[in-house]
């Protein structure tokens, strides 16, 4: 009998862009934390421009509530009232997918009107109510793997997701714990999530992956120049996208700016990333 040809695994689109571990790499990036209507604008544009230069598929992220900060002090975001037009402009002027965090099932279906990923925080991807909230708006859904889950822990994970429903799930590396203040990342979680989810989208978290969670005592820190270190090994073993958190002046952010890319230092990572990937899915 004729061998048949393996099936490739589920293909998550999103406006144009698709994610697939067997299809050309996309990229989500945006800034942490959504700072105000100009700045995303402005960021979102100069991400689009870029993207299209390049030939890359674009997803633009930004947080409007950072619900884990390290401390109480620290500035949190704009949130969802805010957020919500700024998303939908971004969406409708400049026609990019848009993915935003949520932390509760009360906020997915306000969410799910103006972004086209909901994305559960690593912290809480085996919050099962908040999984089925996310779910049942019929959004693609990215789950953050908990920093204390093994790659094998995520078939749970995502089944929660499918079997809603909702078969658009994308599942998301970003290091685990070890040892206080810092995590690892584990290039064979890659393929083991791919394998034990059937298939979904595996994206490498490449900004999140060089963060030293508490390691500034109040604040988080992060170690910038392993990201590029971190994003080729990952693309090189083979996913369907690159998550990177990127600023116009990432030491001034007000989350996350130890460990985000400078929005002028990303076209050149991002044109390696894409030769990498050529490489390992010709």
């Amino acid at each position: 009998m004729p061998e048949t040809a393996p099936n490739p695994g589920p293909v998550v689109q999103t406006g144009r862009v698709a994610f697939a571990n067997h299809l050309p790499l996309a990229l989500i990036a945006g800034p942490c934390q959504l700072e105000g209507r100009n700045h995303a604008l402005e960021v979102a544009a100069a991400l689009k421009e870029m993207a299209g230069k390049l030939g890359i598929g674009l997803v633009f992220k930004s947080s409007f509530d950072k619900a884990n900060r390290t401390s109480g002090r620290s500035a949190r975001g704009v949130g969802l009232d805010e957020a919500l037009p700024v998303f939908a402009e971004i969406r409708e002027s400049l026609g990019l997918p848009v993915l935003t965090d949520v932390h509760e099932a009360e906020q997915c279906e306000r969410a799910a009107q103006a972004v086209d990923i909901l994305q559960i925080p690593a912290f809480l991807c085996r919050q099962t109510d908040l999984l089925l909230a996310a779910a049942a708006t019929g959004r693609a859904v990215n789950v953050k793997k908990g920093q204390f889950l093994a790659p094998w822990d995520m078939a749970h994970v995502a089944a929660k997701v499918t079997q809603a429903g909702n078969p658009n799930v994308i599942v998301t590396e970003r290091g685990a714990s070890f040892g206080y203040n810092t995590l690892v990342s584990d290039m064979r979680s890659l393929p083991i999530m791919a394998r034990v989810t059937g298939g979904a989208p595996v994206v490498f978290d490449a900004t999140h992956s060089v963060q030293q969670p508490g390691g500034q005592g109040a604040t988080s820190g992060g170690q910038r120049e392993f990201v590029a270190v971190l994003a080729r090994a990952a693309v090189a073993v083979g996913v369907a996208g690159v998550f990177i958190e990127t600023h116009p002046d990432p030491d001034r952010a007000p989350s996350d700016g130890p460990n985000m890319v400078a929005l002028a230092d990303l076209p050149a990572l991002v044109e390696t990333l894409m030769a990498f990937d050529r490489l390992v899915k010709a």
